[in-house]
């Protein structure tokens, strides 16, 4: 019974120490924070004004240079333990500590607010370097570059990139100068706007935090809308590059419809060309045709009107072209008779010249 007593009685005093310790954690974490904002306070104190910070002694509070004497050293901090602050300087150290840190707070939105929107200005301003590289480079492939990789007229390809580059120093200069000149009127309108504000200040118009609040929150609702509107210039630039290349495709397939119907004209020429040899043709074909008609109905009368003749008289006309055909056969053979009698006494006359003069010349070479 005793041992389960005493087992008894060490849980209960292990149980007592661990809610000590945990009590001792929770006011050391507390003691802690409050440690960090006093050390946070006395570091923002100018070492000059920590005598005005001196906290009376009949109230039991210690001094500011004290509490930077516990913050040097800890033994120190363990002789002056019994001197504490009071719950009312507690909480001014804290409203103050905390009206600090809103400011800082606030600081800290207005610096992330304007890196925010330097990061923004950059980035439109590398979009819109980025789509005047990319419409400079198609520039310069289509008016350049294309005759350079077709290795055509390299002279006039150079003198084409100088005028590009001049052009476009030129078009760079301008843009400067209206940035130089809108960059004035924006310096001369921000000096205007100052020395209202200011005028507004000195007459007790100043703005209010809460129109300032509303004012950001217009501004922000603005720098929406312009980035809406950024977003969409992108965007209908985009569409713009897309709509060149389509009507650079739409005016290719137009040279090639218009070499195309210049040879369908060409051909429609000479088929025209044709069809009228082939009317000329069909026109002669009509006139032959109509004298052909012509003569048929002429030939058609002569058959209309045509009798044949009796038996008789073409058995009698018959046997008399018999006849005839007989003697002219036999007249043609007597002329070849003839012929070839004419042939025989011919060349027996020659062959008696010739011996004729054969006997003349000896004759006359004997005398």
């Amino acid at each position: 019974m005793a041992a389960m007593e005493g087992s008894n009685g060490s849980e209960a005093d292990q149980k007592r120490i661990v809610e000590l310790v945990q009590d001792l954690r929770s006011s050391n974490s507390a003691l802690q924070a409050e440690n960090e904002i006093f050390e946070r306070f006395i570091s923002r104190l100018d070492p000059r004004d920590v005598v005005s910070h001196v906290v009376p002694e009949s109230v039991g509070v210690v001094s500011s240079m004290e509490m930077v004497g516990r913050r040097r050293t800890f033994k120190q901090h363990s002789q002056e333990r019994s001197q504490c602050l009071t719950l009312e300087q507690k909480c001014d150290i804290a409203q103050r500590v905390l009206e600090e840190m809103r400011d800082e707070l606030k600081q800290f939105r207005e610096t992330s607010e304007r890196v925010v929107h330097n990061y923004k200005a950059t980035i439109e301003e590398a979009d819109i370097r980025l789509t005047e590289v990319k419409k400079a480079s198609y520039e310069f492939e289509r008016d350049i570059a294309k005759n350079l990789k077709k290795k055509q007229g390299w002279m006039m390809a150079g003198e084409k990139v100088i005028h590009y580059i001049e052009d476009r120093m030129k078009s760079k200069d301008t843009l400067i100068e209206k940035l130089r000149e809108k960059n004035s009127a924006l310096r001369v309108q921000k000096r205007k706007l100052q020395l209202q504000l200011q005028q507004k200040e000195e007459m007790g118009e100043a703005v209010h935090d809460v129109d300032f609040q509303q004012l950001k929150i217009e501004n922000s609702q603005y720098l929406e809308r312009i980035d809406e509107r950024n977003q969409d210039l992108l965007r209908l630039k985009l569409l713009n590059a897309k709509t060149l290349q389509t009507l650079n495709s739409y005016k290719k397939r137009l040279q090639n419809l218009t070499l195309e119907s210049k040879s369908l004209s060409s051909d429609i020429s000479s088929c025209k060309m044709m069809m009228g040899k082939i009317e000329e043709e069909a026109w002669q074909a009509e006139e032959e045709r109509v004298k052909a008609e012509a003569v048929n109905q002429k030939l058609r009368a002569q058959l209309g009107d045509f009798h044949v003749p009796n038996v008789l008289d073409y058995v009698a006309t018959e046997a008399s072209h018999t006849k005839l055909v007989q003697s002219v056969r036999a007249w043609e053979r007597k002329v070849e008779i003839a012929e070839m009698a004419l042939k025989t006494h011919t060349k027996a006359w020659n062959k008696l010249r010739a011996t004729a003069g054969a006997v003349t010349v000896t004759h006359n070479i004997s005398n």
